[in-house]
């Protein structure tokens, strides 16, 4: 599988999160059924937008590729991301570059024009196919000047020339540098091969640069298929509304982590289907903490349950998580275990049913830390507070349910704690006796 990874000129924002995360879902998913998984994510650190921002913050090109390099992985690790299994740098892979262009020359799919290379999309019958684009949408779709040396309006660079004080590599064509889409087939062909199995990356991606990357990489590998199959994650937006730096409405992952813990967080972005758009606001984040409170809360009264090394998901979970991901419905089972739990007596039921949580839990990258480290965030008081709303909410899921074993249980794990609880028609209050 190969996905898209960042441009190191910025910190991620929260849409560059819900790439990492649902990409790491499907590698996780896809290890659950494939012994040897190969996942590489590459890393743009040549590009026109670090150029720029080297310019502003008056910093060499390299200190932003390696400060922005260090914030992204130091922010997703942060969301339970896992490292790909091959992290190809686009300045590493310069020769395969120069390679693959040189064989779009040889195969006439290529041409030079005033010291850059094109691409020219009338060579390649099936461009458009990935995104069902009209020629006309596509032309007006790739939102930039064409320049008089252009054969077709639609042609797109794979080399163009450096001045000196940008970045540059020689080639048979002068001093240049890499086309954004040229960097990301040549990667992939070099470590996965000329056909890859899973192809990823957001909806934004789809055109130009998917289709992009599928013309040149057919026609550099004899028409053989870039990748069998594809996948687009959704948007994230903001009520209702795209988000964009132009707009203000960027939300950076390390903002966010100022407030929350990375696993809740993490949960908010796949609580909506991954293909669909992500309407992100602050209840959506509670709501996803809320949940993860409910879900250590039974794992704490389950502290003293040892499991067996076979512990596995439920099939209901697997069936949710094959059926295209439906990470949705799969937390929507999480949550049953959860309830089941709470009303478990036996020793054995207790013990499948953590294990099916805390299996689940490892496929969609969260419970990964113990109870205690979880409810270990203190108010400013001093008060175990995420905890014991946690428990108390867990009280009130069993006498929901007329389990009064289970929810005196939990006033006496409660009592303990020093907290003193009274029920009303309002609901549970509770105060420090």
């Amino acid at each position: 599988m190969y996905a898209c990874g960042p441009t190191v000129y910025n910190p991620p924002h929260i849409g560059n999160a819900r790439a990492a995360v649902v990409y790491d879902i499907v590698y996780r998913v896809l290890m659950r059924h494939y012994a040897d998984v190969v996942y590489a994510r590459n890393i743009t650190d040549v590009d026109d937008k670090i150029n720029a921002a080297a310019t502003v913050q008056g910093v060499s090109i390299s200190e932003i590729t390696e400060r922005y390099v260090g914030i992204y992985h130091e922010d997703v690790r942060a969301l339970g991301v896992l490292p790909p299994t091959i992290e190809p740098r686009a300045t590493a892979h310069i020769p395969a570059m120069l390679d693959m262009v040189q064989r779009l020359i040889d195969g006439d799919y290529a041409y030079v024009a005033d010291k850059h290379v094109l691409f020219h999309v009338a060579s390649f019958s099936a461009y458009g196919a990935l995104s069902g684009r009209a020629r006309e949408e596509m032309i007006a779709g790739a939102r930039v000047e064409v320049a008089p040396y252009k054969r077709d309006p639609a042609d797109f660079v794979l080399w163009k020339p450096s001045p000196t004080e940008l970045p540059g590599w020689d080639s048979p064509w002068g001093r240049g540098r890499p086309g954004w889409h040229i960097e990301c087939s040549a990667m992939a062909a070099e470590h996965l091969g000329p056909t890859i199995d899973i192809h990823g990356g957001g909806n934004d991606l789809k055109f130009p640069h998917h289709e992009n990357e599928i013309a040149q990489s057919m026609c550099a590998h004899d028409q053989a298929p870039l990748s069998r199959y594809w996948i687009h994650n959704g948007f994230v937006e903001f009520d209702n509304e795209k988000m964009s730096k132009s707009t203000g409405n960027v939300l950076l992952v390390r903002e966010l982590l100022e407030e929350y813990p990375g696993e809740a967080i993490r949960l908010a972005l796949i609580r909506t289907k991954y293909r669909e758009p992500l309407s992100w606001n602050a209840t959506v984040i509670k709501q996803a903490k809320s949940q993860l409170d409910r879900m250590y809360g039974v794992l704490d009264r389950l502290t003293d349950i040892n499991l067996d090394d076979a512990s596995l998901t439920s099939t209901a979970f697997n069936e949710a998580m094959d059926d295209d991901l439906n990470t949705p419905k799969a937390i929507s089972v999480l949550m049953g275990v959860v309830n089941a739990a709470n009303r478990a007596k036996t020793p054995d039921e207790c013990r499948r049913l953590k294990g099916e949580l805390l299996a689940g839990g490892h496929e969609l990258g969260i419970l990964q830390q113990s109870p205690a480290a979880w409810f270990l965030r203190e108010s400013d008081e001093g008060i175990d507070t995420a905890r014991i709303e946690a428990m108390i909410a867990e009280r009130d899921v069993a006498r929901a349910n007329k389990d009064w074993a289970t929810a005196d249980a939990f006033r006496d794990r409660l009592a303990r704690l020093g907290v003193e609880i009274s029920d009303s028609p309002a609901g549970t209050q509770w105060r420090i006796g």
